[in-house]
């Protein structure tokens, strides 16, 4: 039976063939759509500041995929691409990438093995993954929260009283 994934996308480097970062991201949607994984939906692309070390803006976005794939074979799937497109493991964390895929929610629920955990334990976080999600899919619920994505993003981002 095929599952339902929403996976975040992210680059803040050129790359050599796709250039800027908002052609990456949609060479890798391209990349994903294959005989075992189909894009759905693909938000529209944002530009977000960086998390830690880096300098370099981010350009965002979010898809919505139908898969056979288990959330481990989805994962390795989203390494394999990351790896195409020049992708490497080593150095400091958060630091400047060409492609950034993660996998932020499956529609089986949660799910939890070494080195994957669904959801995402960071996304409530983080607009620039919610931004974009809450366009594509508003109405899916965290399945630890019992939150959908647009009240989650209206969480995170609503204006907040300035401190006295």
């Amino acid at each position: 039976m095929a599952e339902h994934y929403l996976i975040a996308l992210g680059s803040n480097q050129r790359h050599v063939r796709f250039g800027a970062p908002e052609m990456v991201l949609i060479a890798a949607l391209a990349e994903l759509d294959s005989k075992s994984v189909k894009v759905l939906s693909a938000a529209r692309i944002i530009r977000s500041t960086p998390l830690g070390p880096s300098l370099r803006r981010y350009a965002n976005g979010a898809a919505l995929v139908k898969s056979k794939l288990s959330p481990p074979d989805l994962l390795a799937r989203l390494k394999r691409i990351e790896h195409k497109f020049g992708r490497r493991r080593s150095g400091q964390r958060w630091s400047a990438r060409v492609l950034d895929l993660d996998l932020v929610l499956w529609s089986g629920g949660a799910w939890s093995s070494p080195g994957l955990t669904v959801p995402h334990p960071e996304f409530r976080l983080r607009s620039f993954v919610l931004t974009p999600a809450a366009a594509i899919a508003p109405r899916w619920r965290d399945p630890l929260t019992g939150l959908s994505l647009r009240q989650l993003h209206a969480r995170l981002t609503r204006p907040r009283p300035a401190p006295r």
